[in-house]
């Protein structure tokens, strides 16, 4: 089997596990479902499932889409010249438009938001994931513009970032919720990115422009 093929099938089978994993937690409440009846249900070894996921809580909010190095991997990854909050707004944008599945905007999510709201430790996890992602960009603002220890302007940069994209998340659960599609999400959505980038000030939407990277990164 070819090296393509065995990676494919992997990613098959971890799609699998998770999407009946969220069915049957859907159904049943997260709390109220064993990983050995994922397993059973997926057709698979019990400890095939912890080897696609570490925990339980993995097969709602896996770490490569509900990741604490999200805010800090978008601003690392922004081109030279553009500053730090414009390429969070930007990244955002692009996933709304795209209706992109960790922005929560795909078909049957309202019922999932109502589990995980249900579930007191995915709704802890989520709370810890947020100021997670601060911490690591404020880390990331301090370390790019040499920001000497205690100065509070890279944590406070970083909480603002992390203010407006906790606010999206928000306001798509809200809609969510309410029964809104995602056609009628997004646009809502992209208008409110819209009204925050127009309150802040220059300082913050000029802070931290990426310098020129050697062309060996």
């Amino acid at each position: 089997m070819s090296e393509g093929l065995r990676e494919r099938k992997k990613q098959q089978t971890r799609r699998r596990i998770r999407d009946v994993a969220t069915a049957l937690f859907v159904e049943r409440g997260f709390e109220h479902v064993t990983i050995a009846e994922v397993a059973a249900a997926a057709e698979v070894s019990v400890n095939t499932v912890y080897n696609y996921f570490q925990t339980k809580e993995d097969l709602v909010l896996p770490p490569d889409e509900a990741s604490p190095h999200r805010l800090a991997d978008i601003v690392r990854r922004r081109p030279a010249g553009q500053a730090a909050v414009p390429a969070v707004l930007e990244h955002l944008r692009a996933e709304v438009r795209r209706r992109d599945r960790k922005m929560g905007l795909t078909e049957g999510f309202g019922r999932v938001l109502e589990m995980m709201r249900a579930a007191p430790t995915l709704t802890a996890r989520l709370g810890d994931l947020g100021q997670q992602m601060t911490d690591e960009l404020a880390a990331v603002l301090a370390e790019e513009t040499g920001a000497a220890p205690g100065d509070p302007l890279p944590r406070m940069v970083a909480w603002h970032i992390g203010g407006f994209h906790a606010l999206v998340y928000a306001e798509i659960g809200k809609r969510t919720a309410a029964g809104d599609s995602a056609d009628d999400i997004a646009p809502a959505v992209l208008e409110l990115l819209d009204v925050f980038e127009d309150l802040l000030g220059e300082r913050l939407l000029t802070y931290a422009p990426r310098k020129d990277r050697p062309c060996s990164e």
